[in-house]
């Protein structure tokens, strides 16, 4: 899964937020098939989905949206 941001400040602050819940990250360069306003992503475990989605929720991270990867594509995932 793939997070994309369009500020670089609401991408260190979700990487801060997913670290202490205890989720596995990365943070990475955000692929050039996702349109984003900032250069950053965070990639997660896919069974992280709904813990992800609850951070975003209660925290209030503006993000670009979610992704699924699927081989070279990536496929918006629309809020639960």
């Amino acid at each position: 899964m793939l997070i994309a941001f369009d500020s670089t400040q609401q991408a260190l602050r979700m990487e801060m937020l997913l670290e202490y819940i205890e989720i596995d990250i990365d943070l990475c360069p955000t692929p050039k098939q996702v349109t984003a306003g900032c250069a950053l992503s965070i990639r997660f475990p896919d069974e992280d989905e709904h813990r992800v989605w609850e951070v975003i929720r209660t925290e209030k991270v503006e993000i670009r949206g979610m992704f699924r990867e699927i081989g070279d594509e990536f496929e918006e995932l629309a809020a639960p």
